[in-house]
């Protein structure tokens, strides 16, 4: 199954400025909705709590801090899954990641919730695909090398 993490991320690596943001800066929201409808989408309860709206056509995860990703991963019957976030839940399931779907945009933070939160693991990436959102957007999907 492929594991893939889907992001919006700003220049400088963040994905929200707190823990309680609702994310309104992402333009890439009908690109997500396109590639994740029919699948499961995997997230924290702080990612599930700030959604602006329900994410219909999809089988939502919430992860808690106590879930296993692999039960988790284990129990599910599809040819991919994704993981939306936080940089708490992008961590817990660093080490199945099999793509890394990321959308940068031209936002840098400063500080704010980090992709990955300390994360222990080294991976490589390779790029296989990249996807043109807008003139200002880009979407590049890697393949997870480990």
């Amino acid at each position: 199954m492929d594991v893939i993490l889907i992001a919006a991320v700003t220049a400088d690596g963040f994905i929200a400025r707190h823990s309680h943001e609702v994310v309104e800066w992402s333009q890439d929201i009908s690109l997500f909705k396109e590639q994740t409808m029919g699948y499961p989408v995997i997230m924290g309860s702080n990612t599930f709590a700030n959604l602006q709206q329900e994410l219909k056509g999809r089988e939502i995860i919430v992860v808690h801090r106590n879930d296993e990703p692999v039960a988790i991963l284990d129990s599910l019957s599809t040819e991919k899954c994704f993981i939306a976030g936080g940089g708490r839940t992008n961590t817990k399931f660093a080490d199945h990641l099999t793509h890394l779907f990321l959308t940068p945009h031209p936002l840098v933070f400063g500080k704010g919730i980090q992709l990955f939160y300390n994360l222990e693991t080294e991976f490589g990436l390779e790029l296989e695909r990249f996807y043109t959102v807008n003139e200002n957007i880009v979407q590049y999907q890697y393949k997870v090398l480990r």
